[in-house]
């Protein structure tokens, strides 16, 4: 019987608990879209390919036997499973599932891929998304190795710029955020030198923001502060300011998720007399690489997002 069984196709399964549900071939048949002998010749096959009944005919329907039964609940869930499976691969060609990577420096995933992946999840529930916050140098290495399926970065020069699909660029704005008692938090704007008396909590002088941030500042002939501390963590930075006088510059997007979006927080920012623009970042990925449908999608619900009129 064993061998027999093997001949079964999704059809036959299909018949099987259509029959079950119905309690009747010719309904069992209207079911599936089937003629009424069409529907007994394929039960007939499918009792001989196991070699016995598999239901029992009644004046009032049909009901299963021990064999039938068997095939009913092994066709259940083999059913289940391949319906199952159509549906998560209709998901995923859909943009609903799937694995999205991306990489995003700081102000780029808080102002575009946040929101981005918020409308995403309206309707690919399924989707599994990845978000790597990281300087533009290690974000364009790992889209290179495939860690990522797009970023939102600058371009180290180090790189061919003609085998990436660069879009549109936006520039970090950026303010100084401090403790919400801090002397500076009492006033709309500060000069550069009243910024540069206070301690500061900055990123590295190689990256964009910490270049920009002096930039401004020599050419204004300020000096810069004495006392830096150097940290590419957030954390830190927040645990910093919360506790002293130091200031951060910081990106706008960024600071207000902190001080205007979360009051509670305790934190407050203050603008620079001079404003401060750090070089732009863009949205980036490799020329000729085939990305997830839900890569796809969010990609370009972020490039919507960047090109939506400023607030």
């Amino acid at each position: 019987m064993a061998s027999k069984t093997r001949n079964l196709q999704l059809k036959d399964f299909r018949l099987i608990q259509a029959v079950h549900d119905t309690g009747q071939l010719g309904l069992a048949a209207e079911q599936l879209a089937l003629s009424q002998p069409a529907a007994s010749r394929m039960l007939a096959n499918i009792e001989r390919a196991v070699g016995g009944p598999v239901f029992l005919r009644h004046p009032k329907g049909m009901t299963p036997t021990p064999v039938g039964d068997t095939l009913i609940r092994n066709g259940h869930n083999l059913l289940n499973g391949l319906d199952q499976t159509l549906r998560e691969i209709s998901s995923v060609s859909k943009g609903l599932a799937g694995t999205a990577r991306v990489g995003s420096v700081t102000d780029g995933s808080v102002a575009f891929v946040v929101p981005a992946i918020q409308e995403l999840k309206k309707t690919a529930i399924g989707a599994d998304i990845h978000v790597d916050v990281a300087p533009s140098d290690v974000l364009v290495e790992g889209l290179f190795r495939g860690e990522h399926d797009f970023v939102l970065s600058r371009i180290p020069p180090a790189y061919d710029k003609r085998q990436l699909d660069v879009r549109r660029g936006r520039h970090e704005d950026i303010c100084f955020m401090m403790r919400a008692g801090h002397p500076l938090s009492r006033t709309a704007t500060a000069s550069l030198p009243s910024l540069a008396a206070y301690e500061w909590v900055i990123q590295a002088p190689h990256t964009p923001l910490r270049q920009a941030v002096e930039a401004v500042f020599v050419s204004s002939g300020t000096d810069l502060p004495r006392d830096i501390v150097n940290t590419t963590s957030m954390l830190v930075m927040v645990a910093y300011l919360a506790s002293s006088d130091a200031l951060a510059p910081i990106p706008r997007q960024v600071a207000d998720l902190f001080v205007s979006n979360n009051p509670a927080a305790g934190l407050a920012t203050v603008e620079p007399e001079e404003k401060i623009l750090v070089s732009p970042y863009f949205l980036i990925s490799r020329k000729n690489v085939i990305i997830s449908a839900v890569a796809a999608r969010l990609r370009e619900l972020v490039f919507a997002a960047m090109n939506q009129p400023a607030a």
